[in-house]
């Protein structure tokens, strides 16, 4: 039977109020967006579910507290971590930003011959470049795609096994470079179908429902470590 949940009824979702009480006072106005698919908002369509892309969301949520917000997505569809830092670098520090979002390497992850140190270093060269800049940067260990029910039996092991070494790898560095990381990869909705499209690749709009109120909750834990006691 589909399901009869909505974003208002979701309780994996953003609850009434909350991301205002998260985000009171933040301090952000420049976010910027860096990344392939995943960062542009390729998500399928959900009924009770409004058609708004997970980076999108973030900055909704950022300029209901500052209105004033300026916000750049550089993301784009089908690039690997090396032509994410390539293309999209150098316009996001041109932007100025105090926020912003990484998430890139599922496209060399979904190949076989996924390099996962050649990755690595295309993730800290931007994460610090943005830090040194003055950016607070946003990492993420997205939702393990081979667990859709697109992906062919054949490719769901050896796709799910590098799927969470990419989460794995980004999860230390975001640990060693000290960025705000959004683990999903273990979220108990990653191997629920309507999580993900039909075309076996990216998520649903309730995925980056879920996603967003995940990156609002970590932005808020950050605020809140800030605060004096």
């Amino acid at each position: 039977m589909p399901s009869t949940l909505t974003e208002t009824t979701d309780p994996w979702c953003l609850r009434d109020g909350e991301s205002a009480a998260l985000l009171r006072e933040h301090p952000w106005r420049r976010f910027a967006v860096l990344g392939d698919s995943v960062a542009e908002g390729l998500c399928e369509p959900v009924d009770g579910y409004p058609d708004v892309q997970w980076a999108d969301r973030i900055a909704a949520e950022l300029r209901a507290v500052r209105p004033e917000l300026a916000y750049l997505n550089l993301g784009l569809r089908g690039l690997r971590a090396h032509e994410v830092r390539a293309a999209q670098l150098a316009p996001a520090l041109a932007f100025r930003p105090d926020l912003a979002l990484v998430v890139c390497g599922g496209n060399d992850a979904f190949g076989r011959g996924y390099d996962a140190d050649a990755v690595d270093v295309e993730l800290t060269a931007m994460i610090e470049a943005l830090q040194a800049a003055g950016a607070d940067v946003i990492t993420v260990g997205m939702f393990d795609v081979s667990l859709s029910p697109a992906v062919p039996d054949r490719h769901r092991a050896g796709l799910g096994e590098r799927m969470r070494r990419l989460s794995a790898r980004t999860g230390a560095l975001a640990e060693r470079l000290g960025t705000l990381h959004v683990r999903l990869t273990d979220h108990p909705l990653t191997a629920d179908a309507s999580m993900y499209s039909s075309d076996g690749r990216h998520g649903s709009a309730r995925s980056d429902a879920v996603a967003a109120a995940e990156t609002v909750r970590r932005l808020g834990a950050h605020l809140a470590g800030r605060q004096p006691e």
